[in-house]
């Protein structure tokens, strides 16, 4: 089966010839990056904070934790970003979620396995962040679902891609203090009925495409805690560098 894979990947690109997934450029594989897109993505890599994923321009001390989660602990355990949210890694994101290029999907779960792998050895379930209905059928899918199912396939971790689901539309969070945030999306989320027995007891990684202040993700994290999940760590293609000088706009974290 591995030979007749590796011949029909083979066939695929002489059909079809591939092109690095930011710019386009011929590349020698399907998935892989010129040498210039490549030098120019920032992985998130050690030192960071042990909550968030924020990287530390040094190690963060004894416990690893920022300031911001030593005064406000997340309501998730861990959380780990593939890239930093930043021109390079907005090249492959956006263009998944406004442009329908959802190839980009696999290749930022590849990213994200090796930035998760940790967090998927101790994972039961894989929950992505749900969209609401109104967006999804403009959309007409939801890129968090996409980079669940690829992160799961690689890591071999069953995935769940309507255990949560968005109760109703939220305004733009970049301009909400965070007690405005959490108002905003207080009730904004919940478990389907039909899934809670798939939640309750679980061990679940929540996948996102970015990761900004946290508000989103807390929300789910805080409504399948509630509904009787063991823990949740948190696993994003990107991490915006610090969220205290990036407002949350339509390209980051509000869907």
């Amino acid at each position: 089966m591995r030979r007749v894979h590796t011949l029909a990947l083979a066939a695929l690109d002489l059909l079809l010839p591939p092109h690095c997934p930011s710019c386009g450029t011929d590349v020698a594989s399907q998935g892989t990056f010129c040498a210039a897109c490549f030098a120019a993505l920032n992985f998130v890599v050690e030192p960071l904070c042990e909550g968030c994923g924020l990287p530390f321009a040094i190690a963060g001390g004894q416990e690893r934790l920022c300031q911001g989660c030593r005064a406000y602990p997340p309501a998730w355990r861990h959380a780990r970003a593939a890239f930093l949210y930043d021109d390079a890694s907005r090249r492959l994101i956006l263009p998944l979620k406004y442009a329908d290029r959802q190839e980009n999907a696999s290749v930022l779960a590849t990213h994200m396995a090796r930035a998760g792998r940790t967090l998927l050895a101790q994972a039961d379930l894989l929950v992505p962040v749900p969209l609401h209905r109104w967006r999804l059928f403009r959309r007409g899918f939801n890129q968090a679902a996409l980079l669940a199912q690829a992160v799961g396939g690689r890591a071999g971790r069953p995935v769940c891609v309507d255990a949560l689901r968005r109760t109703r539309r939220t305004r733009v969070l970049g301009t909400l203090s965070a007690a405005g945030r959490a108002e905003e999306l207080s009730g904004a989320f919940e478990v389907r009925r039909r899934r809670a027995d798939a939640v309750r007891g679980r061990r679940i990684l929540l996948i996102d495409d970015v990761l900004t202040s946290g508000a989103t993700a807390g929300a789910c994290a805080k409504t399948l805690l509630d509904a009787g999940a063991r823990h949740i760590d948190v696993l994003v293609a990107s991490r915006v560098p610090d969220p205290r000088w990036h407002h949350e706009d339509d390209s980051a974290d509000t869907d």
